[in-house]
């Protein structure tokens, strides 16, 4: 039997724990376990975990450090990570993002002032 290890998801106010076989790509392992990475558009036009698309980004709370170029530029400029470039091999904490269109967030709406 293949080595586990433990991945936190945060999905809007849920939290939950699931094992990742070491080795996976976090793309596969949280559509495996039914966790939604892409928007609306984008879950069915993507490019199937080849890290070509930067639809699949998610926070990455506390995991393993950059080691793809994507990687280093969202590190770097604090924008998401890519699932597909992620290879799980020790304990870390990931936060879904809702996504609008492709794989963009949705705006910051807490600081709009509307009259």
């Amino acid at each position: 039997m293949a080595e586990t290890v433990p991945v936190t998801v945060v999905d809007g106010d849920d939290r939950s724990t699931i094992q990742v076989e070491r080795g996976r790509t976090l793309r596969d392992a949280l559509l495996d376990a039914g966790f939604e990475v892409y928007g609306r558009v984008s879950k069915h036009a993507n490019c199937g975990g080849r890290g070509l698309c930067g639809t699949c980004g998610v926070e990455i709370e506390d995991g393993p450090a950059p080691t793809h170029w994507h990687d280093s530029a969202a590190a770097r400029f604090g924008y998401l990570r890519l699932s597909c470039r992620v290879t799980v091999e020790e304990q870390m904490t990931v936060r879904l993002v809702e996504k609008v269109v492709w794989g963009q967030l949705l705006p910051d709406s807490s600081g709009s002032d509307e009259s």
